[in-house]
């Protein structure tokens, strides 16, 4: 059993920073993927950035040069640094790590954590 758990949301002003991580828990995890999503209110999921085994990362384009993820392997650990926050960024941010399991690979996700961006 693999358990994702976040840390790092909460409230900032337009322009400052914060910082989430999301640590993976469980025997003997092999991780593939891990990133980040968030989700507005009345929008969909979707992705924020993810890095993968071989440390290559993927970033939506609206917060390329202001997120960085990075990614500890010794303690299954993704961060997340995002800076000149602004209020199109709100929402509940999600970790979701892809987990080697066998030939195929199995989907987690965290229970999310709540940024809140004032203007």
């Amino acid at each position: 059993q693999v358990q994702l758990v976040e840390s790092g949301g909460g409230l900032v002003q337009a322009g400052g920073s914060l910082r989430l991580s999301c640590a993976a828990s469980g025997s003997s995890v092999s991780i593939y993927k891990m990133g980040w999503y968030r989700q507005a209110p009345g929008k969909r999921r979707e992705l924020v950035a993810d890095i993968d085994s071989h440390v290559s990362t993927n970033y939506q384009a609206t917060v390329m040069g202001r997120f960085i993820l990075s990614r500890d392997n010794d303690k299954n650990t993704v961060y997340l640094q995002m800076n000149s926050l602004n209020p199109g960024d709100a929402g509940f941010y999600y970790c979701e790590a892809d987990i080697n399991w066998g030939l195929g690979r199995l989907e987690y996700w965290g229970r999310g954590t709540q940024v809140t961006v004032s203007s």
